[in-house]
């Protein structure tokens, strides 16, 4: 466990913004921290070029799963990141599932497919890679030859992502892809659960929901013990844990300057702040 936190730091796959400088999302809220989980490939570099791979090879869907196992199969062997991560997934699902119980291993388009490909190798389990309009292709576990879609009927699916917010991809489209073979996901695991209610949406589909990493007052403090953050840091981590929108709208009220320079700022910047305060996001 301290290894993958080690590692969301190393990697920049969980980013913690300096003192007094949140960042600011797409949505025109500010936050302390990003999380890009498909870092843990082993650097962003590495997850960039495999997400551009992915791309390139899309339209090919029949035989996009091999090409992409093959490249993460490859980086597995080199990487000593990403092998540690996989590793210890590996590691995490043997000690909460009874592999003998799962039937098949998915995957939903594409971050997912940086984890699930070669951990349904590792554990001997025919893959199910599910694309973003619901297709799907099915592989043995070495990625040899195609599985009949009339075969997966009745099966008990473990699907691997690599990070759950509100499981909305889950309830569009994971979930009823399965479902459209006669199977059912009957357990989710993941690599980070952002703690924002997905887990719970997945249990109210009898889906049993497994994080090795959750992002809470207990990984800050981690993070804290390990020299990573200062208290700072820590204690705006924190406060946002327990009531983002009224953290975020406190160092606002506190700091007026950080508005007025992010309107001065780059266009991206510029045009979240002014998102921002035209929607008036936190009430000011």
């Amino acid at each position: 466990m301290s290894n993958l936190v080690s590692y969301l730091f190393e990697t920049n796959a969980l980013k913690i913004c300096p003192d007094n400088k949140p960042f600011w999302y797409t949505s025109g809220k500010i936050g302390p921290y990003y999380i890009n989980t498909h870092f843990l490939y082993g650097s962003e570099k590495d997850a960039v070029d495999l997400l551009k791979f992915i791309d390139c090879e899309k339209e090919n869907k029949e035989t996009l799963p091999k090409k992409v196992f093959e490249r993460t199969l490859n980086h597995y062997n080199k990487n000593e990141i990403y092998k540690n991560v996989i590793d210890e997934m590996i590691k995490f699902i043997k000690e909460n599932i009874n592999v003998d119980d799962i039937d098949y291993v998915s995957g939903g388009e594409r971050r997912d497919w940086f984890f699930s490909n070669i951990i349904a190798n590792l554990l001997s389990k025919p893959h199910i890679t599910i694309y973003k309009d619901l297709s799907m292709v099915i592989n043995d576990s070495s990625f040899e030859k195609e599985i009949n879609k009339s075969d997966v009927k009745n099966a008990k699916v473990l699907h691997i992502a690599d990070l759950i917010t509100e499981a909305s991809s889950y309830l569009r489209a994971w979930i009823p892809a399965i479902k459209s073979l006669g199977a059912e996901i009957a357990w989710s695991t993941v690599v980070v659960d952002r703690m924002q209610g997905g887990r719970q949406k997945l249990e109210n589909e009898n889906v049993k929901s497994l994080s090795i990493i959750n992002i809470d007052e207990s990984l800050f403090k981690k993070a804290l013990d390990m020299n990573i953050i200062n208290e700072n840091q820590f204690e705006m981590l924190k406060n946002f844990y327990e009531n983002p929108d009224e953290t975020m709208k406190k160092f606002l009220i506190a700091h007026p300057e950080f508005l007025e320079n992010a309107l001065a700022s780059d266009e991206k910047t510029a045009a979240r702040a002014k998102l921002c305060i035209d929607s008036n996001l936190y009430n000011l």
